[in-house]
């Protein structure tokens, strides 16, 4: 039996757009393989607790900067710098800007707390991602835009604000253009802070922009370090919460204490009761002064004044005298019938 075997040079070839069809048919895998190999942008989370502090230690300088400036004009007409607060205000405000956003820099809460502002609109995909925190600075346009409504906004409304009620364009004797003003201006100040609010929900939940200004122009808040550890000291904070616990303590015990009933608890550990016979009977133990209307602690017959043995009396049923610490049952005028403290 003879096997026929084929020869590979005598095969069919191919015919000429066998590779146009081969070629069509891998060019989805292909794009799936090169869409791979690229380098999306890295979910980042930056810390909301970070983003707050650094805010806050915003307004913390920017007021420590307007004592020392206040301090300056101490000595000047008392008052004189309450009709320019929005002017000093917006100064303070202008020269933050100024060294910090205005030269790529962070602002002194934001460069405590490790952030830096980073253009959102200018994040795309790139060749090279490390760590997601990589981008460019804030544009000339969004630091001047930035500067305009920190700054200069604030300072329109807050004018607007004190000029609105100086003139009293709520009330209901002027003209109806005025009070269409004030109106205006109460609606626009609620649409302000009902926005505020959402923003703040969505920012809770998404991690960025924590103001309106800074949604509006797309800079957020990035890490500028990002391979630096949040160092947290909580040694201040514990002493607050033991000292704030105390304080709140203290003012909740001490209404309830009276004076008397301590000072006499302590008397007889702090002065020897044969002292007692020698003191001054001409003077009151309570004020100290000569008494008025004198009259007798019973049994112990020491001199009070009446208003002072009868306030004490009232206000503590266990009274005891203060120059002997015996317990006071009744009192009487120096001279007359013996007058029970209950009475």
């Amino acid at each position: 039996m003879i096997s026929v075997r084929s020869n590979p040079s005598t095969a069919a070839p191919p015919q000429e757009d066998a590779w146009i069809t081969s070629y069509q048919n891998l060019l989805p895998y292909w794009h799936s393989v090169s869409l791979s190999h690229q380098h999306p942008t890295l979910p980042i989370s930056i810390s909301r607790v970070n983003q707050f502090d650094a805010a806050r230690l915003d307004i913390e300088m920017s007021a420590m900067l307007k004592e020392q400036l206040v301090k300056v004009f101490s000595l000047m007409k008392p008052g004189m710098l309450f009709q320019y607060e929005p002017e000093l205000d917006a100064f303070l405000e202008f020269l933050i800007w100024r060294f910090s956003i205005w030269v790529d820099k962070p602002t002194p809460g934001n460069d405590l707390m490790n952030l830096r502002y980073r253009d959102e609109r200018a994040m795309e995909i790139r060749a090279k991602v490390r760590t997601g925190l990589e981008g460019p600075g804030l544009t000339v346009a969004q630091k001047m835009w930035y500067c305009i409504a920190t700054v200069g906004g604030l300072y329109i409304w807050a004018r607007l604000q004190s000029f609105s009620a100086f003139r009293r364009w709520g009330d209901s004797e002027q003209r109806p253009l005025a009070r269409r003003a004030w109106g205006l201006m109460q609606r626009i100040e609620g649409i302000y802070k009902a926005a505020s609010f959402g923003n703040l929900l969505i920012f809770l939940y998404t991690g960025r922009y924590r103001n309106l200004i800074e949604r509006a122009l797309r800079a957020r808040l990035v890490y500028e370090i990002p391979n630096m550890n949040r160092a947290v000291s909580f040694e201040y904070m514990n002493r607050q919460l033991v000292w704030n616990e105390f304080s709140e303590m203290l003012l909740l015990l001490l209404p309830l204490l009276n004076s008397s009933t301590v000072s006499s608890f302590f008397h007889p550990f702090s002065k020897d009761k044969s002292s007692t016979s020698l003191e001054d009977d001409s003077t009151c133990p309570i004020c100290r002064a000569s008494p008025t209307l004198p009259y007798l602690a019973l049994p112990c017959q020491h001199r009070y004044c009446y208003y002072c043995l009868r306030t004490r009396c009232a206000a503590a049923r266990s009274f005891r005298c203060s120059r002997c610490s015996e317990l006071v049952v009744a009192m009487q005028r120096d001279g007359s019938v013996v007058e029970h403290k209950t009475q």
